[in-house]
């Protein structure tokens, strides 16, 4: 397994996509061994200096942390992962779908644990070891790091994380769900994630079959109708982005606090958990047995 490069850089920067392939070698995606990060710092464009929230430390010290603490089940990470990088790694939504960034940080600061959370496992049909290069460099919700800070952002309710740990707790959810733009309402995330804490939905084929239903359902019926959701205080998240400069690092043992956003209302995650649960009982899921 490989370890982080040699020279690892003191703040996070820009990799484009060009400058970033001759770094995904055979060796690194095999996990045997990775660049000495010198000549990759010379491909970055920086990031202002004088922002705080481009330190390196604090993430590779979360990663580290990750690594040591889940070293028997590494799924479990992701859990406890997302909702920390997203309280540390304060971004703007703008800022966090630009794909350099989370480029830079899977390529040069953290490529040990991109490998060690995604390096496949060894099957009679693919008995090579290998880590897909989409995870270091690759759509949002496919990416190590990018897909667990986005999983956080439209899970969270409001400044609460706890919905974003059983989100992630889930892998079918998350990587069924992520891709759809349905989730970004705030209800229907909070009223999935509550189907899959109370047990409702468990199996990635029950989660599919009802993301698909969902979503078929959307293009007749306006969730914003039967759901409203309260509008976004952008004063909130401005304020938490500049508290980046004095935050202390996020705890290892109790979930952070996000922005301090109002939470979805409980009366419309209500009324779509049931919508939601009467759609499951027609929604088309495979292997699951039709009643008479």
């Amino acid at each position: 397994m490989i370890t982080q490069p040699d020279h690892v850089p003191e703040r996070l920067a820009l990799l484009p996509a060009s400058a970033a392939d001759r770094f995904l070698t055979e060796q690194l995606l095999k996990a045997e061994q990775v660049h000495g990060g010198i000549d990759l710092a010379k491909a970055v464009e920086p990031l202002p200096e004088d922002d705080a929230r481009w330190a390196v430390e604090p993430i590779r010290s979360l990663v580290e942390d990750a690594m040591f603490e889940f070293r028997d089940d590494r799924t479990r990470a992701d859990a406890w992962l997302a909702p920390r990088l997203h309280a540390t790694l304060r971004l703007t939504r703008r800022e966090a779908a630009d794909k350099r960034l989370w480029t830079h940080l899977a390529l040069a600061v953290a490529p040990d644990y991109v490998a060690w959370r995604h390096l496949s496992e060894s099957t009679a049909a693919r008995p090579e070891r290998r880590i897909p290069a989409e995870r270091f460099q690759g759509p949002a919700d496919r990416q190590c790091f990018s897909r667990l800070w986005w999983a956080a952002e439209l899970f969270r309710n409001g400044a609460d994380y706890e919905p974003v740990e059983v989100a992630c707790g889930n892998q079918d959810l998350i990587h069924t769900v992520l891709r759809r733009d349905l989730i970004d309402h705030r209800p229907t995330a909070q009223a999935l994630v509550r189907l899959v804490k109370n047990g409702k939905i468990t199996t990635g084929r029950e989660i599919n079959g009802l993301s698909v239903a969902v979503t078929a359902a959307g293009a007749t019926l306006v969730y914003d109708v039967l759901a409203p959701d309260e509008p976004r205080d952008p004063a909130a998240l401005r304020h938490w982005i500049a508290e980046a400069e004095t935050a202390p690092p996020v705890s290892r043992h109790v979930l952070p606090d996000g922005p301090d956003e109002d939470p979805v209302p409980e009366e419309s995650v209500a009324a779509l958990v049931d919508h939601f649960t009467e759609l499951f009982e027609t929604a088309p899921v495979r292997g699951r047995k039709s009643e008479v």
